[in-house]
C-alpha cells in the first residue's frame, strides 16, 4: 500500500469518526429529525445556506442551536417582523465623539449578520426591502455601509425559517431570492415514538449539553476539501442532465433550440425548471455527502440523494399539475425514475 493510499485512509476514518461523533453530540439534545440534521450539515460543508418549513414547535431554533454549539461557532438568531430595517440586520454607522479630541466622527456598529450561524426566524415577515439585505449577505459575504466593505466572519451560514400554514401579513420569497438557497429543507412531525421521547426528556430538570467537535477552522478546511475534491466527468454530466430535464422546451420568435429530449410529463406540468445554479448545488451537495460519509469517492448516488432539496424550490408546476394535485415533489421523483444514470462503461 502507497504513502498516499495510507494517508488517504487515515483522513478517512478521522472524518467518519468525526462525523458519528457529531451526530452522537445533536442526539443528546435533539431527538429524530436525523434527515434535516443530515442535509443541514451537508449544506454548511458546501458552504450553502439552507431555507426551513414547517410548523412552529418543532424545534428548529433548538437544532440550529445546538449545531452551533457542538461546531463551536458563534450563534445568533433574528426574530424577522414587518418593521424590520435593513440596517436592524447589517449594522448601522452612528454619530460617536473621537477618543482623540478630533472632534466627532461615523463609527459603524456591525449587526446581527456578523456570525458564523444566523437563523432567520420566519423570513417572509419581513419586506423585501430587508429580505433583500440579508440575501445580498448571503451571497456576497460581505456588508457595505457607507462606501467601505465589512466582510463576514467565515465560517457563515444562514437558516432561514418559514411557516407554512399562517400566510396571512408575509412577504413570500421570490423565485430570484429562494435560489440563493441551496436547500428547502422541510421539518415534518416526529413519529409517534421519538414524540414520547422528546415529551419526557424535556420534562425533566435536566437539559443536555452537547460537547464541540469541529472548530470554524476545521470546518474551513473541510468545506476547502469538499471544493477540492475530484468528480467523474459522467456524474456532472447525470447531475447536469436530471437539472436540464427539469425545463419544459419553450420556443421564442426568431430563437433556434437544438432538440432535446425532455420528459412528457415535464411538458405537461412544468411552467419553469430548474436553472443552471440547481447543478453546481446538486454536484457540491453530492461532495459534501461523500465527505461526511467518510469517502472521497462521489458518485450519482449521492447526487440522487441531495435533489429533493436542490430542486424543490426551484421547479415551478403549472395550473394543469395543480388541478391534479400535482407539485414539485412528485416532479422530482419520476425525473428520478426516467432520467437515466450512465451506463456501466462510464464507471
Amino acid at each position: 500500500m502507497s504513502a498516499t493510499q495510507e494517508l488517504g485512509d487515515e483522513v478517512v476514518g478521522k472524518l467518519r469518526e468525526a462525523r458519528d461523533r457529531l451526530r452522537r453530540e445533536m442526539a443528546k439534545v435533539i431527538i429524530g429529525q436525523e434527515e434535516v440534521l443530515e442535509q443541514l450539515m451537508t449544506a454548511l460543508f458546501a458552504r450553502g445556506h439552507c431555507l426551513m418549513v414547517g410548523v412552529p414547535g418543532l424545534a428548529k431554533t433548538l437544532m440550529v442551536r445546538t449545531i452551533a454549539r457542538a461546531l463551536r461557532l458563534d450563534f445568533k438568531r433574528i426574530q424577522f417582523t414587518p418593521d424590520l430595517m435593513p440596517s436592524d440586520i447589517t449594522g448601522t454607522e452612528i454619530l460617536q465623539d473621537d477618543p482623540g479630541g478630533g472632534g466627532r466622527r461615523f463609527q459603524f456598529v456591525k449587526g446581527p449578520v456578523f456570525t458564523n450561524i444566523l437563523l432567520a426566524d420566519e423570513i417572509n415577515r419581513t419586506p423585501p426591502k430587508t429580505q433583500a439585505a440579508l440575501l445580498e449577505a448571503m451571497q456576497e459575504h460581505r456588508v457595505t455601509a457607507a462606501g467601505r466593505d465589512y466582510p463576514l466572519p467565515p465560517p457563515f451560514f444562514v437558516l432561514a425559517t418559514q411557516n407554512p400554514i399562517e400566510q396571512e401579513g408575509t412577504y413570500p420569497l421570490p423565485e430570484a431570492q429562494q435560489d440563493r438557497f441551496m436547500f428547502l429543507v422541510y421539518v415534518d412531525y416526529p413519529s409517534r415514538e421519538e414524540e414520547v421521547a422528546i415529551v419526557k426528556a424535556t420534562t425533566l430538570d435536566e437539559e443536555g449539553q452537547p460537547e464541540a467537535v469541529f472548530s470554524a477552522e476545521e470546518i474551513l478546511s473541510l468545506q476547502s476539501m469538499v471544493r477540492k475534491m475530484p468528480v467523474s466527468d459522467y456524474v456532472v454530466e447525470y447531475a447536469t442532465d436530471l437539472v436540464r430535464s427539469s425545463r419544459p422546451q419553450v420556443q421564442r420568435a426568431g430563437e433556434t433550440r437544438a432538440a432535446e429530449k425532455v420528459p412528457g410529463f415535464i411538458q405537461e406540468w412544468v411552467k419553469w425548471g430548474a436553472g443552471p445554479r440547481a447543478s453546481q448545488y446538486l454536484i457540491l451537495g453530492a461532495k459534501a455527502r461523500a465527505v461526511l460519509q467518510g469517502r472521497f469517492n462521489v458518485s450519482t448516488r449521492d447526487v440522487r440523494a441531495v435533489a429533493p432539496p436542490v430542486l424543490r424550490h426551484r421547479i415551478f408546476t403549472n395550473f394543469h399539475a395543480e388541478s391534479e394535485g400535482i407539485g414539485a415533489e412528485q416532479v422530482i421523483a419520476r425525473l428520478l425514475e426516467e432520467v437515466p444514470e450512465p451506463r456501466e462503461e462510464k464507471y
